[in-house]
């Protein structure tokens, strides 16, 4: 086993499940970690204000459980003692446009509130020796040389205080997520920043949380989750019911398109009796509801190409939503942010061996390549359906998504209307980025799929007119990976 020889002091700005695993993997490799965020952290689970989005439901995939499972051994343990269900063998409903798909859940995952998932992992990070906590201050700009070729520190203010104070570092890290200033700051010193991609998907969604009565607790050991996919060609709310710690429940609307799910109470109730199916509504009439619904919107997503920039400063990375942000809907976020963490974990380790220049680009462009490109395509693949959401290519074009939005439509279609729990099966694993996409998109694959209907030859005939390319080869232009 190789022993791992620390170098001197790296910082994360924000203490985000991003900035919690980027400083728990920058422990085993620096002698002393700051983590700094601008907010007070709670004395118990509660929401931060830096995270208006926490309230919301959160969930890892099968993907980031594993990869924040290896970082943080038994954290499941800790969200169970305080009150979190299991999913194991509790019915997940599945509803979309073309039917009906239900069945047992498999696997042992914890259900959990994104305010008691920060507690418990911030709990184990703040008692790592070699971590140091510095809460309610804010960053204000970063330290450079003096031709601005490598960033050596930050400059901080205390909240409510103004004083300021200077942190040398070898390594920063900006994990500060939509409030980033990290492109304001590299133009400032001189880069060429390019424009990054943007969907203005103009996405609503608002959730209401419900006391399960004692008389009702059979429904926590019946269900784990009932989702009623949103059908963009009818324009219908995303519903989505679900369970987290304390016998509470919890209930989103969602949808893309400008068209934004109310946070009135009753009219939040009427909505979700309109849902194709009514029972979400009929088992919210046995329940208590606890504050009225709360909303949040996400006027666009964006993901930056800080991977193609020439010229990189030394002694900076760049992680989670700073560097690219997704629809919540798909709950892939905090599992881009573990693979990320985990690449990052990877290269420190293979840099111990071999020392290579240019370090930090190196990392952004596996970062890009591997963690955000395959999330960024299915995210554009399926909300580009939605009338409202338009794209705006920022340094290259977005190749693929047309077809790829179609492809997966018959996919769906094919998984549930006949029961193909395989390929239901497969189509959930890539959107959940538990699979890569080629699972999904191997030519024999696609071929077998697009034979199997009209719609899927008249597909196929069109992708292979446009590109007059054998299959495989224009399969290889279009998907990421």
């Amino acid at each position: 086993m190789n022993v791992i020889q620390k170098e001197g002091k790296a910082i994360v700005i924000g203490s985000s499940m991003t900035g919690l695993m980027t400083a728990r993997v920058l422990s085993s490799y620096y002698e002393e970690v700051i983590l700094i965020d601008k907010d007070e952290f709670p004395k118990r689970p509660a929401d931060r204000n830096g995270a208006p989005h926490g309230f919301h439901p959160h969930r890892f995939t099968q993907r980031g459980k594993m990869i924040t499972e290896q970082l943080f051994p038994g954290y499941e343990d800790e969200l169970v003692a305080l009150g979190s269900p299991s999913s194991l063998n509790k019915t997940v409903h599945m509803m979309n446009q073309y039917g009906t798909v239900s069945a047992p859940y498999p696997r042992n995952d914890i259900k959990f509130s994104r305010a008691v998932l920060e507690w418990v992992i911030r709990g184990r990070v703040t008692k790592i020796p070699n971590v140091r906590v510095l809460a309610e201050h804010d960053v204000t700009t970063l330290h450079t040389t003096p031709d601005h070729t490598a960033v050596t520190g930050v400059q901080v203010r205390a909240r409510g205080i103004g004083v300021k104070h200077d942190y040398m570092a070898d390594l920063v890290v900006d994990a500060s997520g939509r409030s980033s200033k990290l492109t304001q700051w590299l133009k400032e010193f001189g880069y060429d920043v390019p424009r990054p991609d943007r969907m203005k998907a103009a996405i609503g969604y608002s959730t209401r949380r419900y006391n399960v009565p004692a008389h009702m607790k059979q429904l926590i050991e019946k269900w784990d989750v009932i989702n009623i996919m949103g059908q963009p060609v009818n324009g219908t709310f995303t519903g989505v019911f679900s369970f987290i710690e304390n016998q509470v429940a919890e209930v989103l609307l969602y949808r893309p398109g400008g068209n934004y799910p109310p946070t009135d109470a009753d009219a939040f109730e009427q909505e979700v009796a309109q849902l194709p199916t009514p029972m979400i509504a009929e088992i919210l009439c046995e329940l208590e509801p606890i504050a009225p619904p709360k909303g949040f919107r996400v006027p666009e997503l964006y993901r930056h190409h800080y991977d193609s920039m020439e010229k990189w400063p030394e002694g900076l990375l760049v992680l989670g939503d700073a560097y690219c942000i997704y629809d919540p809907i798909f709950g892939q976020g905090m599992t881009v942010a573990a693979i990320e963490v985990d690449l990052l974990n990877t290269m420190l380790q293979e840099r111990q061996n071999n020392p290579v220049p240019h370090f930090e680009q190196k990392v952004l462009r596996e970062i890009q390549e591997k963690a955000i490109t395959p999330a960024w395509w299915l995210n554009c693949a399926a909300d580009l359906q939605w009338d409202g959401v338009e794209y705006e290519a920022g340094s290259e074009p977005l190749k693929g998504v047309a077809f790829g939005s179609r492809y997966m439509n018959l996919i769906l279609r094919e998984g549930t209307a006949n029961h193909n729990f395989k390929l239901f099966g497969l189509y959930w694993g890539v959107n959940s980025l538990s699979l890569p996409l080629i699972e999904l998109f191997h030519p024999q694959m696609v071929k077998s799929v697009l034979e199997s209907s009209e719609e899927g030859l008249q597909l196929l005939a069109d992708l292979l007119k446009e590109y007059d390319l054998p299959l495989e080869e224009a399969l290889i232009r279009l998907i990421p990976g």
